[in-house]
């Protein structure tokens, strides 16, 4: 059997080495000396000593003597290095209270992983409670399916003392949302300067609290999510939240209907773009964040408008049509 070869690590450790001559010596008794030369950190951490009578062997410690050694050792260590860090609050605290010009208050770190719902909420709360100025949050669809709106009455009365201390908030949806039980509730209570818009599609979801932290889901199911503070990356959510808000029409009040272009509403000319590109009807409702059966719906209903018979022909129709090329 291949001994196992010595390692360098702290002597307050036993290596396997060592531990396999150290068992050796409490099973057979003494050994040679030459024996640990192989392991010198059972020398240096007391595990075998010389023979009163005979040097030129080691006889192994008793295993609680050895125990109790090195964990006083190791105690002394933790201790020293206590010692150590009062040391050095006691010299950095009068440079704390001078700061200078690269002091900063805010040591928060750029990029923060949260886990679970809870925690996410926590996190974003506490921001609000300090935020004064801006929350601009984009709400794909799915994001306001389910619960019934009770189950949102921390967030409601989250955001409506951000609004009474003057904050505004912007938010963007999808436009599967505007009837959305939850999103109406939303808009019937909070008070101030509060908008909401939506558009075919939007991105993922996405918080922006005073344009200096934001938070991005991390997973698929939402059960992580990033805390962001970095300027750059701030700035460049900020950014594609303005381009998108421009784009997107208002949702309140909801009582007229879309408006429409030869017969086609803005809807359909969406499934129209979706469709010449080649997707499959799941696809482009997934994309449009409607079931597979109303995305069939407004083909037919583009297919009726158009003249088609075909599919082939409906995207032949839509590129001769134009309507891709106007604004509704």
């Amino acid at each position: 059997m291949t001994a196992t070869a010595h390692e360098d690590h702290a002597n307050e450790e036993l290596c396997q080495a060592g531990l396999e001559l150290y068992t050796r010596a409490l099973r057979d008794g003494p050994l040679p000396a030459a024996a640990a030369d192989a392991t010198p950190c059972l020398l240096d951490s007391g595990l075998l000593r010389p023979v009163v009578d005979t040097p030129d062997r080691l006889e192994p410690v008793a295993p609680a003597v050895a125990l109790h050694r090195l964990l006083r050792a190791s105690d002394e260590r933790v201790a020293g290095e206590r010692r150590r860090g009062e040391r050095l609050a006691e010299t950095f605290a009068p440079l704390l209270r001078i700061g200078g010009p690269h002091a900063s208050a805010d040591d928060s770190p750029a990029l923060r992983l949260l886990s679970g719902k809870d925690r996410i909420s926590r996190a974003i709360a506490e921001v609000m409670a300090e935020a004064t100025d801006e929350v601009l949050t984009i709400q794909p669809h799915g994001a306001h399916i389910g619960p019934p709106p009770q189950v949102h009455e921390p967030v409601i009365e989250r955001d409506q003392a951000f609004l009474a201390r003057g904050g505004r908030i912007r938010a963007l949806y999808q436009h599967t949302l505007r009837y959305a039980p939850t999103v109406l509730a939303r808009y019937e209570r909070l008070t101030g300067d509060v908008q909401a818009r939506s558009l075919d599609e939007v991105t993922e979801r996405l918080i922006t609290v005073d344009r200096r932290v934001a938070y991005i889901p991390a997973n698929e199911d939402r059960t992580l999510a990033l805390e962001i503070r970095h300027p750059a990356l701030i700035t460049y959510f900020v950014t594609v939240f303005d381009r998108l808000w421009r784009l997107a029409v208002p949702m309140y009040p909801q009582a007229e209907q879309p408006p429409t272009l030869d017969g086609i509403t803005p809807r359909q000319r969406a499934v129209a773009a979706l469709l010449v590109e080649g997707h499959t009807d799941a696809v482009i409702a997934d994309h449009l964040g409607m079931n597979v059966r109303t995305a069939r719906v407004h083909i037919a209903k583009l297919a009726a408008t158009l003249g088609s018979d075909s599919r082939a022909q409906l995207g032949y129709l839509i590129a001769r049509s134009g309507i891709l090329d106007r604004d509704a």
